[in-house]
């Protein structure tokens, strides 16, 4: 694989492979202008920049829905490509990605929005196999140096179009999709076995501590649904007033401080420039959830440090709910950015009773109402604001049986990222291989059979 200027390279190829360029196979065409007060709670699925990632064919978070008019130039269908035309990022690492439209996406039609491109396949190369090429890093090294902008950088359409690289014959290119896609597949089942296991725990702690579900069964005399007798009597029969409203008898109100407490100590990886450490950063996060492994040379200013313990809640924000339940490895030292808090769980309480109070949505309605600052991009939660909200405080014995419970379910989803990383790492490295020539299908088969 490789950009203009490679020409020596290109002319080594394999037998039945071609040089080609990019805009010879597809054409880009710009999106639609929207206004926001078409942005509404239904109507149709609005593709925008926040449906791109790094790691991902297409980012559910990022989607919006649109209840004004568009144009059939503007309808997108399942398996259509978008790319970023844009990217606010220090690493660039969105401008000129690729996302692949999903199945399933609500609404009539789906629409993409500025600051896209819709990427129309004239060639007869599969889809997918321009949505790899658009993942090598030869695409994306003339991507990032082609790139107009300081702050907010745009990307050049010629760069796109002018991409020269090496073509294999058709049947080559849908073994190396199937390849890849293969990976992809697995890491996307990962994601959303996760997103179902975190559901599912949100789900318990909404039905015990906020809703106080197996309290009101007993009150009207009936066995709490699901649960065990000996769970059940843990929880009470009957409910008290409190500055809160009613709450279960025996339960106290009481503040997150009373729960968990804020780690500010803090270390400069600089300092230590060839020790690796886990970094946990805002970036890593929209990325899957995935920390970055990096010297101390690398990472620059202060970081707080990561304990077994803790949770990591943002600051930034707090429309963007970024709340991390760190899996930590025993080898290397974890920080985080100071955009972070890291709130380590008191004696009695588990990190996982943290991570479900955090993401709940009684938790998060209060948590929006504590930003300092104005604009958008500026708003920030103080620390200690967090640690002096209101919160109705169960018995030590319920949240303990919680724990029991939701710690298999964030184990496993810990494990599902773990592989995912590691299934990542295999697909980036096969990437350009198999995309150059450099690993056929076929050796690449006979290795794994070996």
């Amino acid at each position: 694989m490789a950009g203009e200027g490679s020409e020596n390279h290109l002319s080594n190829l394999p037998q039945g492979w071609k040089t080609a360029r990019l805009g010879d196979m597809i054409s880009l065409r710009g999106g639609l202008s929207y206004k926001g007060e078409f942005l509404s709670d239904s109507g149709n699925s609005l593709v925008t920049m926040g449906c791109v990632s790094a790691s991902e064919r297409f980012k559910m978070s990022g989607l919006k829905r649109y209840s004004g008019d568009f144009t059939e130039r503007h309808r997108l269908r399942v398996g259509d490509m978008v790319i970023a035309t844009r990217d606010v990022t220090q690493n660039r690492e969105l401008l000129g990605s690729p996302a692949l439209v999903p199945k399933g996406l609500p609404g009539e039609a789906i629409i993409v929005a500025t600051n896209l491109y819709l990427v129309a396949n004239h060639s007869k190369s599969p889809t997918e196999f321009i949505y790899w090429l658009m993942k090598t890093p030869a695409y994306r090294n003339q991507i990032i140096a082609s790139a107009k902008g300081t702050t907010i950088v745009m990307l050049t359409k010629d760069s796109v179009e002018n991409f020269t690289f090496s073509l294999p014959p058709l049947a080559e290119q849908k073994r190396i999709v199937e390849i890849l896609g293969a990976l992809d597949d697995k890491i996307e089942l990962n994601h959303k076995m996760n997103a179902t296991l975190e559901q599912m725990a949100r789900a318990l702690f909404q039905s015990w501590f906020v809703d106080f579900d197996p309290v009101h069964a007993k009150a009207a005399g009936r066995q709490p649904i699901g649960m065990d007798k000996a769970t059940a009597d843990l929880f009470p029969d009957s409910f008290v007033d409190s500055e809160l409203g009613k709450i279960p008898k025996g339960w106290l109100v009481g503040k997150v401080g009373d729960l968990a407490k804020l780690n500010r100590d803090a270390v400069n990886p600089g300092d230590f420039p060839t020790e690796t450490f886990d970094h946990f950063s805002l970036p890593s996060f929209d990325d899957g959830r995935r920390p970055k492994t990096e010297l101390g040379s690398v990472i620059m200013s202060n970081k707080f440090i990561v304990t077994s313990n803790s949770v990591l809640l943002s600051k930034l924000n707090p429309h963007i709910p970024r709340i991390w339940l760190p899996d930590l490895n025993a080898s290397r030292r974890s920080v985080c950015s100071t955009e972070f808090m890291v709130v380590s769980s008191k004696p009695g309480v588990s990190r996982e009773y943290l991570f479900s109070l955090f993401t709940s949505n009684a938790f998060a309605s209060i948590y929006g109402t504590l930003v300092t600052g104005t604009t958008g991009s500026h708003q920030r939660i103080r620390p200690e604001s967090v640690i002096e909200m209101k919160t109705v405080i169960s018995s030590e014995q319920i949240t303990r049986a919680f724990k029991e419970i939701t710690k298999p379910m964030f184990d496993r989803i810990n494990h599902n990222l773990a592989e995912s990383r590691t299934l990542s790492a295999l697909r980036d490295t096969l990437l350009p291989k198999l995309l150059s020539g450099e690993l056929s299908v076929k050796e690449l088969n006979s290795k794994i059979s070996a």
